[in-house]
C-alpha cells in the first residue's frame, strides 16, 4: 500500500516480442532497486499472447540471468483494464473469479518492454490515448528508431554518418529471387544481415561469402518481413548512454564510453549480450581521446534530438579512423543492473537506483505531446 508521500508506478514488462524474456529480467532487476520510499509498484505483466496481467512481486523473486531458463509471463488468470478515458488514472483488474477491483491512481507506467509490441510506439501510443504518463520516448521517435531503415535514412539525412546498406522484403525476394545475388552491390563485406524491427541481435547473422546470404535473410526474415543488409563498419564498437535534460535543458550524456572488446567472437550477438557466452568483454570507461569523446557526444546528442527522443537512450557507434558511426538508438535499452545504460550511468556517478528516479520524475514532469 502507498503512502502519502509516495507515487505509484506501473512496471510492465513481458510483452509479444522475442525479447520477452529479457524483459522479465529487466523488470525483476527494477523492482529490486527502484526507491520504495518514494515510489509503490504495481507489477503488470504482458503474456506472450498479449493479455495484461496483474502479478505479484514475489513472481518476479526467480527472474534472473542465471536461471535455467529465461523466465516468462504466464496468464495467471488476472486481466488489468487500463483507464476508460482521460478522466482518470484509475487502473482495474478483473480477478480469476470475474470480479473488479480498482487498483487506484497511477502516476507513471515504466515500460521495460524491448522489441515489438513495446519499444516501438504500440504501448506507447495506448498510453498517450487515456494520457498516462510513461517513461522513454513518445510514439514517433519509438517507431523511428524500432525501424533500422527509417532511422538510418533520418539519421543520414541529418549529417549523422551511418553504414551502407540496402532494405529488402519477403515480398520482393519472392518477386524477383534473383535479388538476392545484387544485395551485396556497393556493400563491403563481412555483411550483418538484420530484420528491420527487432532489438538484442535477435534474427541478426554475419556474412562473409555471397553463399551465405539465403540463409542469413531466412534467419532474419522469421523476426521481420523487412530485412537490412549492411556493410561491415571497421572500428571500435562503443555505447553511449543519453538522458533527457531537466525542463528546457538540452540532453544529458554519460561521462563515459563504454567498448565490446572481442577477444573471439565475431560480433556482440545474443548471447554474448545476455547469457554470458564466452568471446567478448566490456571495457569500462572505453580509452578515448577527448576529441574521440567530443565527437560521439556531439553525434549522439544530435540524433537524440533529430528523431525526437525522449527520457533514456543508449546509441552505439563504431569508432573509426574517420570519427563515429552510428549504429543503432536503443529507445528503451537493456537495464538489468549489469546493462551497459545503467552501468554508464553509474560510472558517471548516477546510480541504479538514483536513475530509475529520474526517469519516472522526467516522465511525470513532462509535457504533453500535443
Amino acid at each position: 500500500m502507498n503512502t502519502a508521500a509516495q507515487r505509484t508506478v506501473v512496471l510492465l514488462f513481458g510483452g509479444r516480442s522475442s525479447e520477452h524474456g529479457i524483459s522479465c529480467v529487466t523488470a525483476a532487476g527494477v523492482l529490486r532497486a527502484i526507491d520504495r520510499e518514494r515510489f509503490a509498484v504495481i507489477p503488470v505483466g504482458i503474456t506472450r499472447t498479449g493479455a495484461t496481467v496483474l502479478m505479484r512481486e514475489e513472481d518476479l523473486e526467480g527472474f534472473r540471468l542465471d536461471a535455467p531458463q529465461l523466465p516468462e509471463v504466464r496468464d495467471n488468470g488476472t486481466r488489468v483494464l487500463w483507464p476508460a478515458s482521460t478522466e482518470t488514472r484509475a487502473l482495474t483488474v478483473i480477478d480469476q473469479s470475474g470480479s473488479l477491483r480498482s487498483l487506484g491512481h497511477v502516476d507513471a507506467v515504466l515500460p521495460m518492454l524491448h522489441g515489438p509490441y513495446g519499444e516501438d510506439g504500440t504501448v506507447q501510443g495506448m498510453l498517450d490515448l487515456v494520457d498516462l504518463p510513461y517513461v522513454g520516448s513518445g510514439v514517433l521517435a519509438s517507431a523511428l528508431c524500432m525501424d533500422k531503415h527509417a532511422v538510418k535514412t533520418v539519421l543520414a539525412d541529418s549529417g549523422i554518418a551511418v553504414a551502407p546498406w540496402r532494405t529488402v522484403t519477403r515480398e520482393q525476394i519472392a518477386r524477383e529471387p534473383e535479388l538476392i545475388g545484387r544485395l551485396d552491390d556497393g556493400l563491403s563485406y563481412p555483411l550483418f544481415v538484420k530484420p528491420a524491427r527487432a532489438g538484442s541481435s535477435v534474427g541478426v547473422s554475419r556474412v562473409t561469402d555471397p553463399a551465405q546470404l539465403p540463409a542469413a535473410l531466412e534467419t532474419a526474415f522469421a523476426e521481420d518481413r523487412t530485412v537490412l543488409v549492411e556493410s561491415g563498419v571497421s572500428g571500435r564498437e562503443v555505447e553511449i548512454a543519453v538522458l533527457e535534460g531537466r525542463g528546457d535543458e538540452g540532453p544529458r550524456t554519460s561521462s563515459a564510453i563504454g567498448e565490446i572488446v572481442f577477444t573471439g567472437r565475431e560480433f556482440y550477438d545474443f548471447e554474448a549480450k545476455y547469457l554470458g557466452a564466452a568471446g567478448v568483454e566490456l571495457a569500462l570507461p572505453a580509452d578515448v581521446t577527448d576529441a574521440e569523446f567530443a565527437a560521439i557526444r556531439d553525434a549522439a546528442v544530435l540524433a537524440f534530438e533529430v528523431t525526437q527522443c525522449a527520457g533514456l537512450a543508449r546509441i552505439d557507434f563504431f569508432l573509426t579512423a574517420e570519427g563515429p558511426v552510428l549504429n543503432e538508438i536503443n529507445t528503451l535499452p537493456g537495464f538489468t543492473p549489469i546493462s551497459m545504460y545503467p552501468r554508464l550511468w553509474a560510472e558517471s556517478g548516477l546510480g541504479y537506483t538514483e536513475l530509475i528516479t529520474e526517469l519516472i520524475e522526467l516522465a511525470i514532469a513532462k509535457r504533453p505531446a500535443y
